[in-house]
């Protein structure tokens, strides 16, 4: 490989040379917008995914068939269409129904996509994570009188992040990595986008671009699996750490909080 792209000239210093060379013109005029857009289309649909797909999976756990059921439609309905199509289709809707300027209406049509995908996926490892729980500690919180939405808030909720954290995390990667859909058909300004427009000004050297371009992904999403393997090992320990022992006395208060709907 390496001497196939020597044959090619691609290896050449002056191809690198504007991310190499010591000179900030790619990084402030090129990189930083495009990698600021990224960040900012990333960041929103994390904001707005993470809880509706905690509402999302939560209400598919419901007793109620009017709330169990519209919730199982929603999640199957928009995680069975690609991201891209959605992106799209919000694009669509924001030209014809709303008063979005065309400059943003990309950044809205690609955060749309992003949180209608990603918030169906995540309502569905919500899900899985609370059924993974041992059916033992539902029964027994329920035994002692609290409601089932303390159970879920109290108990489960809990428990279930630390397990579900390395799926949520590879999902958020996901999303900063989807975003790229978002420039290559929206005409979205986001980092790949960045990377072919740089190519082109600096002239001929497509693979010194996106290469620059792949490292700062590398980098961005093994920041968030290290970030995540990190909060889960504290999460473990703290766990760990906390394991006291209730005598009767404890016991008997915690029910008796539970009962009259209060926290102890």
């Amino acid at each position: 490989m390496y001497s196939a792209l020597d044959e090619k000239n691609q290896l050449d210093w002056a191809l690198w040379k504007p991310y190499l060379g010591g000179g900030t013109e790619a990084y402030t005029t090129y990189i930083w917008p495009g990698l600021e857009n990224t960040l900012k289309a990333a960041a929103l649909a994390m904001i707005i995914a993470l809880p509706l797909g905690a509402v999302l999976g939560i209400a598919r756990l419901s007793d109620h068939v009017w709330v169990r059921v519209p919730a199982a439609i929603v999640v199957e309905f928009f995680r069975a269409i690609p991201v891209l199509v959605l992106m799209i289709f919000g694009l669509a809707l924001y030209a014809q129904y709303t008063d979005v300027s065309s400059d943003d209406r990309p950044l809205y049509a690609v955060v749309t996509g992003l949180v209608l995908y990603n918030a169906s996926v995540l309502a569905e490892i919500v899900r899985a994570g609370i059924l993974a729980l041992p059916k033992g500690q539902s029964e027994a919180a329920l035994a002692i009188g609290m409601r089932k939405n303390q159970v879920m808030r109290l108990i489960l909720l809990p428990q279930a992040v630390t397990a579900m954290l390395p799926a949520i995390v590879s999902q958020l990667v996901v999303i900063v990595k989807d975003t790229a859909l978002g420039g290559a058909v929206l005409t979205f300004p986001e980092l790949l986008a960045s990377a072919s427009t740089m190519s082109g000004y600096y002239g001929a050297n497509t693979i010194a671009s996106f290469t620059v371009v792949a490292v700062i992904y590398i980098v961005i999403n093994f920041s968030l699996t290290s970030f995540a393997s990190w909060l889960e090992g504290r999460l473990r320990r703290r766990k760990k750490s906390t394991g006291a022992v209730l005598g009767v006395q404890d016991t008997t208060d915690i029910g008796g909080a539970a009962g009259t709907g209060t926290a102890a």
